[in-house]
């Protein structure tokens, strides 16, 4: 792993409360530099203006595919809502194929000639790919619950999920409008939520999903139903638990079911609370992490990293 290279990043989409946070990362990285920040909204403005951790006079600027892709930086994060992603990678390929892109949007999740990126369960796959497709929130914390318990799968797992109103980006709606959420429970998209389809197909198994927004801001509470082919102990679960995340610096397998509250602000994902049903054959397990670090920036920054050649934890405590 390189330790003393240097490389430049760029991030569009910066406005929103994920790139605040890769803004951060990048900011606490010994081995980036940040080449350019777009923002419609905050144009013309200091970059060291919002976010403190940076030094320096960039200031934010609205760039278009082309422009971003003249920046010749070695990397570039897109930020992006889902559908806008097209033309600025079609424009990087053109002017320097060799950019390393990783997409925090939906738009590559399902195509199968770009990396996805979920290190703890798919870094055994990356060879090098230069384009990335960084999973969902919900996406994440649902495999991070399923994934140990795939082989003893007898029928699609329910998952039941909620999220703060971060989640739903900073552009108004119902949900995350804090007076509508407030002292409420706000289910939406309750089949076929592009994350329900996501983890679908990376697992390979059948996933029922059905979201929730909450009045919190940050963080995701997932809790999965597992029907099991053959009668488990709770001590067998957790210690496949404790296998596969074994190692893991941003995994922490714990006993209780955890508090989304206890990880919001954190970078890594808790997973416990196993509880088997009488007869040993249903398991439901709960996931948590914040939605805005291990659910978006955090991972992104593990898969440049891990793209760049520099170790996958760098500048994310742990």
């Amino acid at each position: 792993m390189s330790t003393s290279s240097s490389f430049t990043v760029g991030i569009v989409g910066a406005r929103g409360h994920t790139g605040a946070e890769l803004i951060r990362l990048v900011a606490a990285h010994p081995n980036l530099q940040l080449g350019f920040v777009s923002s419609r909204e905050l144009a013309g403005q200091r970059v060291s203006d919002h976010y403190p951790q940076w030094q320096g006079e960039l200031q934010f600027e609205n760039l278009d595919a082309d422009a971003v892709a003249a920046k010749g930086v070695d990397a570039v994060i897109l930020a992006l809502p889902n559908g806008l992603a097209a033309p600025f990678v079609a424009a990087l390929e053109t002017a320097k194929p060799d950019t390393v892109i990783v997409d925090l949007s939906a738009d590559y999740r399902f195509d199968n000639t770009w990396y996805y990126g979920l290190p703890e369960l798919t870094r055994s796959r990356y060879s090098g790919q230069k384009h990335i497709s960084n999973p969902g929130c919900y996406a994440t914390a649902m495999q991070l619950a399923i994934h140990p318990l795939l082989d003893l799968l007898a029928g699609p797992p329910q998952c039941f999920g909620v999220s703060g109103y971060s989640g739903a980006g900073t552009s108004p709606s119902d949900k995350n409008n804090v007076e509508l959420l407030a002292d409420n429970l706000m289910p939406y998209a309750l089949t076929n939520h592009v994350h329900e389809r996501e983890v679908s197909v990376q697992l390979g198994v059948a996933v029922e999903f059905m979201p929730h927004v909450a009045p919190h801001f940050r963080g995701i509470t997932l809790t999965a139903n597992l029907w099991l082919n053959r009668v488990q102990t709770r001590e067998q679960i957790v210690e496949r638990f404790q296998q596969a995340y074994a190692g893991e610096a941003l995994i922490e397998v714990i006993d209780e079911a955890p508090w989304v509250s206890r990880i919001a602000g954190r970078h890594g994902a808790q997973v416990g609370g196993f509880t088997l049903a009488p007869g040993g054959k249903r398991v439901v397990v709960v996931a948590t992490l914040d939605n805005l670090l291990k659910g978006a920036a955090t991972q992104a920054m593990q898969n440049l990293n891990l793209a760049l050649g520099i170790d996958e934890l760098t500048s994310i405590p742990h």
